[in-house]
């Protein structure tokens, strides 16, 4: 989808590494934006996307760096509301007549505490009910004089300018970031923003479900879809949502590549027969894929071969269901911001991804995408919205190449087996002590050694396996679940008592970074 309707707020990214965050706050308040970097910005963009109002970012840099990142003039000749976030306010005072100076011992970095002026601000509406806000500043050079026609609303003990607007203009500029959670009252300057700036909050998920059915029936006409299913939560909202919109014209294809958890197969391709009754393809190509890993150990070896044979299978079948046109994908917002390089070039992407690059060639396919502006929590309502089953709304993450990246060194069948009944016990506690909806993802890796042990009288020469559970908003950034000693021990004996081949459990309590959440 491209063909937005509703209000449109843009967010111009000067880099700064919450940027996301700001974009998922105003999600919330059901306003849609979009973030689009600096250097994308110019005059005939800012025409044709005609914002109803404008966020600058943070950002790294300094305004007196050669190449700064600047927005272009004209955004301030648009006559809409704009709202300058450190980086961004330095920007706003730079380009409009203030003074911005280099750190010199008033550096901010951390919790800091702000204080009103005598003066009011509809932006700041609902704050300062305590004598001081709690914020978060993270800036080295600092406002030292503001632009005419700007008044001071907030101060702290290092930024004098830590609030700013024009009230006539409705241009506003906070040195602190309100958009992370350590800014307690942040959420609010959104609300008051986004209030004075005249959106309507149209942006539900109802509204996208119609809007974006609409879309796919344009794309693809009369033509065949095959979707990659995985049973995961995007792939499964995407089919169900494409499926509404064309009908016997999709058909997914289930691959079960022999990586997969314990009945999960089933339960994919039951709950899809039972509850759709859409076209579904259960693809075994176990043998294909474990025989091409046989003897690999590499991760990145692993991934590229699993990522070419699921090529391979889909080219199979979208001959197969009478040469499709289309490859459906659930790739979300996220993903595709992280495959945008910041500053043009291509050495400096945070991240690629396998479902933002496009597809080889020979495959021949066009790609449908109707996630690709959402959030995954907007995901997770599209599904309510859709019917899914709670079940499915609410699984874990879990990653395409399955279990063979929670199989560090070479991948065995003897490994699976013993790795599938290991996650199910895990979960199985997880779930009975009523915490599966409090944790982000959970999992268990085998571990490529054997240890000793011993189990009744006598020794044992077993493999070990590391439990893993972490709390996150969007997997960029991850901490371990702090689980008590009790469940942890009750877990690690129900496993070896009740999984052969394992005699010793660990628990990773490594945070994202320095580790990441999977093991490979």
């Amino acid at each position: 989808m491209t063909d937005i309707t509703h209000d449109r707020l843009l967010i111009i990214d000067f880099g700064s590494q919450v940027t996301q965050l700001i974009a998922r706050r105003l999600r919330e308040l059901n306003v849609f934006c979009e973030i689009h970097p600096f250097n994308t910005v110019d005059d005939a963009f800012l025409k044709d996307f005609d914002p109803k109002a404008v966020i600058f970012s943070g950002g790294p840099s300094s305004v007196f760096a050669v190449g700064a990142p600047m927005p272009p003039q004209s955004v301030f000749d648009l006559g809409v509301p704009i709202l300058g976030i450190c980086y961004g306010q330095q920007v706003m005072m730079h380009c409009l007549g203030g003074k911005v100076e280099r750190g010199h011992g008033t550096a901010e970095f951390g919790r800091a505490f702000v204080a009103p002026t005598k003066d009011k601000l509809e932006l700041l509406e609902g704050w300062f009910l305590t004598e001081k806000e709690q914020v978060w500043m993270s800036h080295g050079d600092h406002v030292s004089k503001i632009a005419p026609g700007f008044e001071v609303y907030g101060t702290s003990p290092n930024a004098p300018f830590a609030i700013t607007g024009d009230a006539s203009r409705n241009f506003f500029a906070v040195q602190f970031h309100p958009e992370v959670h350590h800014t307690p009252n942040g959420a609010r300057l959104y609300e008051n923003f986004v209030r004075l700036a005249g959106f309507k909050g149209d942006w539900t998920m109802h509204a996208y479900r119609e809007e974006a059915i609409a879309a796919i029936r344009a794309q693809v006409g009369d033509a065949k879809v095959i979707c990659g299913l995985s049973g995961g939560v995007d792939s499964s909202v995407a089919a169900v949502l494409i499926h509404e919109a064309i009908g016997d014209q999709l058909t997914c294809v289930f691959v079960d590549h022999g990586l997969l958890r314990k009945g999960e197969a089933e339960e994919v391709v039951t709950m899809f027969r039972d509850n759709y009754n859409m076209p579904l393809i259960h693809a075994d190509e176990q043998e294909l894929f474990l025989g091409e890993l046989d003897g690999v150990s590499d991760p990145e070896t692993k991934r590229k071969i699993i990522g070419r044979l699921f090529i391979d299978v889909f080219q199979k079948h979208a001959i197969a269901v009478g040469d499709a046109k289309f490859l459906a994908q659930g790739t979300l917002y996220p993903d595709v911001i992280e495959s945008v390089s910041f500053s043009g070039g291509p050495s400096v992407t945070i991240k690629s991804h396998h479902n933002v690059g496009g597809l080889p060639e020979k495959m021949g396919l066009q790609l449908v995408e109707p996630l690709r502006e959402l959030f995954k929590d907007e995901v997770r309502a599209l599904g309510r919205e859709l019917g899914l089953p709670a079940s499915f709304i609410g699984r874990h993450p879990f990653p395409g190449p399955g279990l063979a990246i929670r199989c560090p060194g070479e991948i065995t069948r003897e490994k699976l087996a013993i790795l599938r009944e290991a996650d199910a016990v895990y979960i199985d506690q997880i779930r009975k002590h009523g915490l599966y909806d409090d944790i982000w993802q959970a999992f268990v890796a085998i571990l490529p050694v054997r240890t000793v042990g011993v189990m009744g009288d006598g020794r044992t020469y077993d493999f070990a396996c590391a439990l893993r559970a972490v709390n996150s908003v969007d997997g960029m950034t991850a901490d371990y679940y702090p689980f008590t000693h009790e469940f942890l021990g009750e877990t690690a004996t129900r496993i070896i008592n009740e999984v052969p081949g394992i005699n010793r459990v660990t628990y990773d309590i490594t945070s994202k970074p320095p580790g990441t959440i999977e093991w490979e």
